[in-house]
């Protein structure tokens, strides 16, 4: 910026040579209006009074005229500083992807160039509106300026004094303001997986800690800015004071009424508000131009190990994680599920006056994979049912139809569940209720004899969604997120064979090798989460078309993987034939009309179900 404002030294003597003829009115206006009295008015001449204030109305136009030259000077002075800070900008995004090119180059950039052109303004705009003042008063009354100055003097120098330690209270509030702003932007976003982590106490923390940051630094902002006020209080209020306290001997020793007036013009008219303008245009416009310069030339540094340097505030890092916490993968915000139109949900309908019971029966275990390591900080209560809904009511507002209504649901420890129905017909709205991501409206739900929403249930199921998160980092990192503590590779091999995740770990190098998720496909990602749910200790499993990405074989190795976990109990949303035909029982979700059984029970006893199956490819069920 230097080199720049070195290079165009022309357009400097042009702002100056403005900025003169902006200030000419300054000095002809306090000037013009002493001699309107004292020569004019006063002296019963008023012809020359109304000469000299039509001489200060041309100065105030011919001042006016030099302002609107002053803006295309400011303009031509500060453009290129904005270009060269564009062409840095887009350089250095080319040459290292910097992320954070974007913003800089559509928001910090024009914060760069108007707050310079704000400081430019301000000391000009004060230095030659101070010295058009000042000889103004010298050439009314050398007095005039004795009484003026020195209290001037003493609030810039009070200002000059407070102004680095300001700058640095107003930097330290603005990191502290966006170091708030960017744990908000990847909060809110990730709540849902906030809550499905059981991570809000975690989250409420680190969000409280940075929020008492920004209160400190505010704090200390506030009491540093009353030296603002005490400098403009000393340089621009007490003159006046002073000039009227000393009216009196000022006027018995030469100074006339017109002098003492022209004074006071010069004062309230052109110091107070030039030197209002620089205390608080230097004190905000030169930190925020400070901080923004600092950004938009230093090096950008993504935080280790989470690409774009950002990562899932529900998501700890493996050095954060603590025994027993589980996750769930990212997965964006749930939009309501309107009701499906074959079969309208009303508040009038008699089906509705009766809660619906699902009940699955248990099933004998397949073989038995891995053991899953770790305990959860809550154990299940004993003879409780893995999930037990009752008589739950859940809608997405005040006026919206239910999408579940005096709904019931029990799953015993090692069921297997499949959950079928129409597109938006409530079958993710179930699952979010059962993570807790969703409140009923009445109603209870229970996972292993534990309320949800709470801790102890957040620890007992683990819920994969359609959009499954990878981080970067090693695959063991991404496969271990929900485990407390190491986990033997010879169980991370054995899950990775379980799930049909061999042939990536393979190819990624082993347990060890990067991950980058850009690069992987949806179904890779699916694999992985997969993979990552079955090592988790949390025995209830809620698959909500976490395999939709995976051809029917690959489904089917996952799922079987899944129900032959020891003590575990598996709830999917199913969206082919096959993944139900598997399952031990299957709920068909069609508002008032929902049922449960096996398939050759459905296939007789629901129309929908029938439907359902018939556009369905329907393969043979693979034996577990």
């Amino acid at each position: 910026m230097r080199r720049t404002l070195r290079v165009r030294w022309r357009v400097l003597v042009r702002l100056g040579a403005w900025s003169v003829l902006e200030a000419g009115q300054t000095f002809v206006v306090g000037l013009a209006l002493a001699r309107a009295l004292d020569s004019g008015f006063l002296a019963g001449n008023a012809r020359a009074g109304l000469l000299w204030l039509a001489a200060a109305a041309l100065a105030v136009a011919v001042g006016a005229y030099g302002t609107g030259r002053v803006y295309g000077a400011v303009a031509a002075l500060v453009e290129p500083v904005r270009d060269r800070l564009v062409t840095a900008v887009v350089g250095r995004g080319v040459r290292e992807a910097d992320p954070g090119a974007l913003s800089g180059l559509t928001q910090q950039v024009e914060i760069a160039r108007d707050a310079l052109a704000g400081l430019v303004m301000v000391s000009r705009s004060f230095l030659f509106t101070s010295a058009g003042a000042l000889i103004g008063l010298f050439s009314l009354a050398p007095l005039l300026l004795a009484v003026v100055l020195p209290p001037l003097l003493a609030g810039m120098a009070l200002f000059a004094v407070t102004l680095r330690p300001l700058a640095r209270r107003q930097e330290a509030f603005l990191a502290a303001d966006e170091a708030l702003a960017g744990e908000l932007g990847t909060v809110c976003p990730g709540l849902r997986d906030v809550t499905a982590a059981g991570a809000e106490a975690r989250v409420a923390t680190d969000t409280g800690r940075l929020i008492d940051a920004e209160l400190r630094a505010a704090g200390a902002l506030a009491r540093w800015s009353v030296t603002r006020v005490a400098a403009l209080a000393v340089g621009g209020q007490s003159p006046v004071v002073l000039l009227l306290a000393t009216a009196p001997w000022l006027l018995d020793h030469g100074v006339t009424p017109g002098a003492l007036v022209g004074a006071l013009a010069y004062v309230t008219q052109s110091l107070l508000p030039a030197l209002h303008n620089l205390v608080h245009g230097l004190g905000t416009g030169g930190a925020r131009l400070t901080v923004v310069l600092r950004r938009l030339t230093a090096p950008q540094t993504p935080a280790q190990g989470h690409p774009s340097g950002s990562r899932n505030p529900a998501v700890p890092d493996a050095a954060e994680r603590t025994p027993g916490t589980a996750a769930v993968p990212a997965r964006r915000t749930p939009e309501p599920e309107p009701n499906h139109p074959a079969a309208p949900a009303t508040a009038d309908s008699p089906a509705r006056s009766r809660p619906h019971h699902a009940r699955t029966t248990p099933r004998e275990h397949g073989p038995a994979g891995p053991e899953p390591a770790g305990k959860p900080p809550a154990a299940p209560r004993p003879g409780a049912p893995a999930l037990d809904l009752d008589s739950v009511t859940f809608a997405y507002g005040p006026a919206s139809e239910p999408v579940l209504d005096g709904f019931g649901l029990t799953v015993p420890v090692g069921g297997h569940l499949a959950v079928v129905g129409p597109s938006g017909i409530g079958k993710s709205t179930l699952t979010g209720l059962v993570a807790g991501l969703l409140r009923p409206v009445h109603g209870g739900i229970r996972v292993h004899g534990h309320v949800v929403p709470g801790p102890e249930a957040a620890a007992l199921r683990v819920l994969i969604p359609q959009e499954a998160y990878v981080h970067g980092g090693t695959l063991a990192e991404n496969l271990t997120l929900f485990r407390p503590g190491p986990v033997p590779e010879a169980e991370l091999l054995a899950a990775a064979d379980a799930l049909g995740l061999t042939p990536l770990l393979r190819t990624l190098g082993g347990p060890g090798g990067r991950v980058d998720p850009a690069a992987l496909s949806a179904g890779e990602r699916q694999l992985i989460a997969l993979t990552r749910a079955y090592l988790a200790p949390a025995p209830l499993a809620l698959l909500d078309e976490a395999t939709c990405h995976l051809d029917p074989a690959a489904e089917a190795h996952a799922e079987r993987a899944f129900a032959g976990r020891p003590g575990g109990t598996l709830v999917v949303v199913a969206h082919r034939i096959s993944s139900a035909r598997r399952a031990d029982r299957i709920l068909v979700m069609d508002g008032a009309h929902t049922a449960t059984g096996t398939h050759e029970e459905l296939l007789r006893a629901s129309a929908l179900y029938r439907d359902l199956a018939g556009g369905w490819s329907t393969p043979a069920p693979l034996a577990r």
